[in-house]
């Protein structure tokens, strides 16, 4: 009954801890900038914010036509979720809004889905919910963390793979070229090369892209500081809307949804029945989706943080961004991501705090009400164009370099993650990437490496080529180094029992100096091993044995099995517990010790 108390006692502090903990999660760190906020960090919030918002906006209107949705339903993204993600987001630089790789996953996501009698944007809005409830959930519980063990080749090559399918994705709209009835990849190729043999495209679109292209790069390249993507949709719609292009076979961005107005409107969650129905086919989608988003955010704070010495919380960031998904799917606005290019750009024009991104939200509402007549008349070709542009920066060769060249698992993992996104469908290529790269470490973690040693004539263990170099012909030292968890179990037992094929051996003395994670696989391994010896009149020793190995054996009971006497915990001088289990097997064997155990003096304090 007592124990019964006890721990309903610390179950209920537990849970005491825990909502205290969340309850502090949910307080906005926004609140603790307006305390010491002053006209200085406010000029500089101003410039950026409005910096931040002239890139949002034709960024914004690409990705409608990437995913194809209305422009209102993206540009509410940089509005709603992006200011909820900066009030509960730790770092003062992350900008969440719309991203090349969210929208071409969603783009995807939603032909799947095209047998489900829902629109595009009901089936976005309904994954966006999904994707807030999941990263939320990550940070509050702060599993947020897990995504560490994700390696960064796998998003090197996801996020290359990203880039060609929207390059050959608007290559299309760029010529004017109807869109591939071909879904995959080699079958849009194919198509668009014999369109282009066949001379079956539109001239004046195949200029407006050519033309836009052009300046976009000169542009960058020329001016970097300023924004050529607002500057090349602005020019390319007052041709269009000057000279009437659109008469000549010029397709408009009015012609995917005329544009009324950037005003969110508040629609509620799409948790209806027909949304319950979909769950279960788009619950996959929307993991890897928010696993994707969780990725982005955490290493772009992180490299911000670094940049500007800014301490982070990962979880706040993943909080603020499952906030920021859920409030701007309740405004009818497809699921966002930080953004590394809005952000850097957010730091190096001198922003200060999160309200640099609340007014870059401002200023893009704003930019959005007054302009939104003019979008109508943005040519798809010259969107197709800065898509192309915003793309080609999505290829890093020196990074791309290194995942290559570093290790043949890297360049394998590589690979299998590019081949993966550009031919399957991208949601099942994450976890491709993921699955295969997780294999592989496993792989190379559970291999320990087993080592024969002895002490050689200056009383240093060191490693030994033939059995002639043991201590005692009797007597086998085998160093083990690296994880002993359950993935290296049986590869341990079959190094040892492969070392126990010789007849001459009557002790073994496992040296665990720099073994780690032992679980309770491995320790049934090592309890069969010491029958296996125990059986045929032989002894098992351990030595170098510290406080976590120690702990295992005790609590599992093997420890007992061994016996104490058998086993020599790790001390300050790194070969004496070997030395001493050494000389127990020298008498476990009737030999007489011959071995001298020196004991390591502290240097004299100066």
């Amino acid at each position: 009954m007592q124990e019964l108390d006890d721990l309903t006692q610390v179950a209920s502090r537990r849970i005491t801890g825990i909502s205290g903990q969340i309850r502090a999660n949910l307080i906005p760190p926004l609140w603790r900038e307006v305390a010491s906020y002053s006209r200085e960090k406010l000029r500089a919030d101003l410039i950026a914010g409005v910096t931040v918002a002239v890139i949002t906006i034709p960024q914004a209107i690409g990705f409608a036509l990437v995913v194809g949705l209305p422009i209102h339903a993206v540009l509410a993204t940089a509005v709603i979720g992006s200011l909820i993600c900066a009030c509960y987001s730790s770092s003062r630089h992350l900008v969440f809004g719309p991203t090349n790789t969210i929208s071409i996953i969603l783009a995807g996501a939603v032909l799947s889905l095209a047998d489900v009698p829902l629109t595009p944007l009901a089936k976005v809005l309904l994954l966006g919910c999904i994707i807030g409830i999941i990263q939320l959930t990550a940070g509050l519980t702060k599993t947020g963390q897990l995504t560490q063990f994700i390696s960064r080749t796998v998003i090197i090559a996801y996020t290359t793979a990203v880039g060609i399918l929207i390059i050959v994705g608007q290559i299309g709209n760029f010529l004017g070229i109807d869109r591939a009835p071909a879904v995959s990849l080699p079958g849009t190729i194919q198509y668009l090369i014999t369109s282009l043999l066949s001379l079956d495209f539109n001239y004046l679109t195949a200029a407006t892209g050519a033309g836009s292209l052009s300046l976009l790069y000169l542009l960058r390249r020329w001016r970097p500081r300023w924004p050529e993507g607002l500057i090349v949709l602005f020019l390319a719609s007052i041709i269009t809307a000057t000279f009437k292009l659109e008469d000549h076979g010029l397709r408009l961005v009015r012609d995917l949804g005329e544009m009324v107005s950037a005003m969110p409107i508040f629609t509620g969650f799409p948790l209806n029945q027909e949304g319950l129905l979909l769950l279960p086919r788009i619950t996959g989608t929307a993991i890897a989706i928010a696993l994707l988003g969780m990725l982005e955010a955490i290493s772009i704070a992180k490299t911000l943080a670094a940049r500007s010495g800014q301490r982070l919380d990962p979880n706040q960031e993943l909080i603020g961004m499952g906030l920021g998904n859920l409030a701007a799917t309740a405004f009818g606005a497809m699921p966002g991501s930080a953004s590394f290019l809005r952000s850097a750009t957010n730091l190096a024009s001198g922003g200060r705090t999160q309200f640099a991104t609340i007014i870059s939200s401002i200023g893009v509402l704003c930019a959005g009400l007054l302009l939104s007549p003019l979008l109508n008349y943005i040519p798809i070709a010259a969107l197709a164009a800065y898509l192309i542009s915003i793309a080609s920066r999505l290829f890093n060769p020196a990074q791309i370099t290194i995942a290559r060249r570093s290790t043949r698992a890297d360049a394998a993992v590589f690979w299998v993650t590019l081949f993966a996104a550009l031919f399957l469908q991208l949601d099942t290529a994450i976890y491709v990437g993921i699955g295969f790269s997780l294999v592989l470490f496993l792989q190379k973690a559970s291999a320990p490496t087993l080592i024969e040693h002895a002490f050689n004539d200056q009383g240093q263990l060191a490693q030994i080529d033939t059995p002639t170099e043991r201590n005692s012909p009797q007597v086998s030292i085998v160093h083990v180094e690296g994880d002993l968890f359950f993935g290296a179990a049986d590869i341990f037992q079959d190094g040892v029992r492969r070392l126990a094929e010789d007849p001459q051996i009557r002790v073994f003395i496992l040296r665990l100096k720099n073994a780690r994670h032992l679980d309770a696989t491995t320790v049934m391994a090592l309890g069969q091993l010491l029958e296996y010896l125990q059986l045929e009149g032989r002894h098992l020793l351990i030595s170098g044995v510290h406080g976590d190995v120690a702990a295992v054996l005790k609590r599992s009971g093997l420890a007992k099995k061994i016996g104490a006497e058998n086993i020599f915990p790790a001390e300050e001088n790194p070969t004496l517990a070997t030395k001493k289990a050494l000389q127990r097997a020298q008498v476990l064997i009737g030999v007489k010790p011959e071995l001298r155990v020196f004991y390591s003096q502290p240097a004299p304090a100066k």
